[in-house]
């Protein structure tokens, strides 16, 4: 295998990672488990949502417990990785249905994350979304 091919290799590896990691984040979010969501994002986390708001991570692992938000289903599709070294940036469209305060929603999005590979693994650093259709 030549170098080029051998880096190639690597490479695809780790963008399978980087898409394995966001199944594991949409069940975690789906499951209302924040334990694994504080385990896959980085401690500078920083989540831009379709409206605006920013939160921190603290902030955003508090919204994943928070009763009123019930995440019935989240899919994703088209998906895309571009890796830059020891960093991936993962973009690709959602849909999600639930309800927020017992009013039905359903959004479907557009999402960029970016994960940083760092103390030996993968760590969403920021997550971004905006609404194709509300």
């Amino acid at each position: 295998m030549g170098q080029a091919t051998v880096h190639k290799v690597k490479e695809d590896s780790q963008e399978t990672k980087l898409l394995v990691m966001e199944r594991l984040w949409n069940e975690a979010q789906v499951n209302r488990d924040p334990r694994t969501l504080d385990a896959m994002i980085g401690t500078d986390f920083i989540d831009t949502e379709y409206d605006g708001e920013v939160s921190d991570k603290a902030k955003f692992l508090a919204d994943i417990r928070d009763p009123h938000f019930k995440l019935e289903t989240m899919t994703l599709h088209d998906l895309k990785v571009s890796m830059y070294g020891d960093a991936g940036v993962v973009v690709g469209i959602y849909h999600t249905k639930g309800t927020y305060q017992g009013k039905p929603y359903e959004h479907i999005g557009r999402f960029t994350d970016t994960w940083v590979f760092t103390d030996g693994r993968w760590q969403c650093v920021a997550s971004h979304t905006s609404l194709l259709k509300k």
